[in-house]
């Protein structure tokens, strides 16, 4: 481009031409400057409901489920007729029944009849109920171990042994150790914020000592992580995705970026075997490197995305033959999503329209048998993505390359085989969102505590997030969980080779409710 006036062509077809590649040079700025304000300033949401109108509706995956009825619905009792998609009904639900109930009686000033003055007899009642909160209690146990002795010798002195401690010399019971990693690794409460809770209530804690303390538990179910990892592992389809994670540099005032890779199974969707589970490793890179150590020796179907440390694994590394690699759906949607947003296209919008009949016959199916979705899929769903891959070799060639839109359709074209798996398999899923799911508590948790301290903080972070992320995806209370499974582990209830019944789908509570230790 010519840089000065006195550089500028004379020839009229010359300028001409240079006047259309500065309109398109500044309609392209146009439209990226659009899409930028939009991801700093816009909606986060990937439905795209300004985009396609209904489209915005339908579910794409996410953890969408039909409440049950409400026990203390304050609203309307009849039953409205529902008009276009079906709205919730608010108020709590049921409540549980385990949960203690206190009933307080409120019987009217008098019983006395306001009529004649006899007495009142009590004919029926109207109850109802309202969820309580009790603050938590904060006490000290005191373990008493009195010691005995003979009178009638100097050698029979006999006291009961101390029990076992998760630390060894602290001043915290492993209910305190259990209540601390789950606010920290299963609520995003960072450790900081626990000490000043604590605080509150006139317990004074050095900083430094709860990081201590996460690190140790870490150790005591390292063994359980490692199980939980090989049960992902031992499954002939998992999920694999990674994201940063900021690590304080020692002896340096900044953070270096790290990496948590997420490998997660769940064979929900078609009522299949494999326990909803997800593990995090955490590496220093996101090289093909990590990819090699982390996944050399599985053999099954990888779903991911389309980053090509994966593409590695099965182009010349320890993976060819062995794995196979399904792509999403979901990455291919975004990448139209913003070409449109930047650039709205009818092409575009006619692609997104296609990919939304795809999930619209997906959430059809969901919960069916692998046999049922893939029938589904053969019979529906194979022709919507003939007609998207037609749309595609049809618009292509008309494009600018160097637009957003054909770089959209390149990628889908590139990753095509491993797009259309899912209709070969009733198993596969379209997309990634189990993991991504998955990734929430990591993302969550890297909100609130901005960066990990350490190395070995990461690392604490990554085998105490895994196991309780895990117990959430199983329906369990994380805490209820997490401090059985390591009171059984401290005393030694359960054996380093007895560990497959802690896992969350296996665990039970004791057979001995703990009772409370003070009156």
């Amino acid at each position: 481009m010519p840089a000065q006036a006195d550089d500028l062509p004379e020839d009229m077809e010359q300028m001409a031409a240079l006047v259309r590649e500065l309109q398109a040079e500044n309609a392209q700025l146009r439209a990226l400057l659009k899409g930028m304000a939009h991801q700093a300033f816009g909606s986060r949401s990937e439905r795209a409901s300004v985009i396609l109108g209904d489209q915005g509706l339908l579910d794409l995956g996410d953890l969408v489920t039909t409440p049950a009825t409400a026990a203390n619905d304050d609203g309307d009792a009849e039953d409205k007729p529902a008009v276009g998609r079906p709205r919730r009904k608010r108020g709590l639900m049921a409540l549980p029944a385990h949960i203690e109930r206190v009933e307080r009686v409120i019987d009217p000033d008098t019983l006395d009849c306001p009529c004649c003055a006899g007495k009142l007899h009590r004919i029926g009642e109207d109850a109802s109920e309202a969820l309580d909160w009790v603050p938590a209690i904060v006490r000290v146990i005191r373990t008493v171990r009195p010691r005995y002795a003979c009178r009638e010798c100097r050698e029979g002195v006999v006291q009961a042994p101390a029990p076992r401690r998760a630390i060894p010399g602290s001043m915290v019971t492993t209910s305190t150790l259990a209540w601390m990693a789950t606010a920290r690794y299963a609520w995003s409460i960072p450790l900081n914020r626990q000490l000043q809770m604590l605080a509150g209530q006139g317990v004074i804690l050095d900083r430094a000592l709860p990081s201590r303390w996460m690190r140790k538990i870490a150790w005591w179910v390292k063994a359980l992580y490692d199980r939980l990892l090989a049960y992902i592992h031992s499954q002939s389809r998992i999920f694999c995705d990674e994201t940063r994670m900021p690590v304080l540099e020692k002896g340096r005032r900044r953070t270096r970026t790290t990496q948590f890779w997420a490998h997660a199974c769940d064979d929900g969707p078609w009522s299949g075997p494999a326990h909803p589970a997800v593990v995090y490793i955490h590496a220093r890179g996101r090289r093909h490197a990590e990819a090699f150590e982390q996944l050399a020796r599985y053999q099954g179907v990888i779903q991911v995305d389309g980053y090509g440390a994966y593409k590695a694994l099965v182009r010349g590394g320890p993976g060819r033959g062995k794995i196979t690699l399904a792509f999403c759906l979901a990455h291919a949607r975004r990448k139209f999503v913003d070409a449109f947003r930047k650039s709205p296209s009818p092409v575009a919008a006619a692609i997104l329209t296609l990919i939304g009949e795809v999930y619209a016959i997906e959430a059809r199916v969901r919960k069916g048998t692998a046999a049922q979705r893939l029938q589904a899929r053969l019979a529906e769903t194979a022709d919507v993505m003939a007609k998207i891959k037609a749309q595609i070799d049809i618009m292509l060639p008309g494009l600018s390359p160097k637009s957003d839109l054909a770089k959209a359709m390149r990628y889908t074209l590139n990753h095509w085989k491993g797009l259309t798996l899912f209709l070969e398999d009733g198993r596969i899923e379209v997309d990634t969102n189990t993991v991504e799911r998955g990734m929430r508590n990591v993302a969550q948790g890297r909100k609130s505590s901005l960066f990990a301290g350490s190395e070995e903080g990461a690392q604490t972070w990554a085998v105490m997030a895994s196991l309780l992320q895990t117990a959430r995806l199983g329906g369990l209370d994380p805490y209820t969980w997490l401090n059985d499974v390591l009171e059984r582990i401290v005393t030694g209830a359960v054996k380093i080779n007895e560990l497959d019944i802690l896992l969350p789908w296996n665990w039970r509570p004791a057979a001995e409710p703990v009772k409370a230790l003070a009156a």
